[in-house]
């Protein structure tokens, strides 16, 4: 497992580059890491704009999956309701991303942390 905080878009990638060495010392196949990202890279910038001041990471490989969940640090409620986008729309096409690419969706916990698990392609 791997944590961090991130306090703005501008470390975002910074930060991020440690979860994506943990998850490829681990033999993850390339495919997963790049959807990890992309997943991440869209929780974190939706908490940050949303949910202001930071938001706290957490990655861990399970058996069979990729688990990701970013917290507001705030405990503001940050509303995602990822549902298909108007084709003309400026806003929610990265949530609509992270529902096509994870199991499940979006899920939110009891204090308001978002969890998306990534599948895992490699078989395990």
């Amino acid at each position: 497992m791997i944590s961090f905080r991130v306090e703005n878009l501008k470390n975002m990638n910074a930060q991020l580059k440690a979860f994506l060495d943990f998850l490829r010392s681990l033999d993850v196949p390339e495919d997963d890491v790049f959807f990890s990202r992309l997943v991440a890279c869209e929780l974190i910038a939706n908490v940050l704009r949303h949910g202001g001041e930071a938001a706290a990471f957490t990655g861990e490989l399970l058996s069979d999956k990729i688990s990701i969940t970013v917290t507001a640090e705030s405990q503001k409620n940050v509303n995602l309701t990822p549902s298909l986008p108007d084709v003309f729309a400026e806003n929610g096409r990265g949530l609509y991303i992270i529902n096509a690419v994870s199991l499940n969706g979006i899920n939110r916990g009891e204090r308001g942390e978002l969890k998306v698990y990534i599948k895992r392609t490699d078989g395990v």
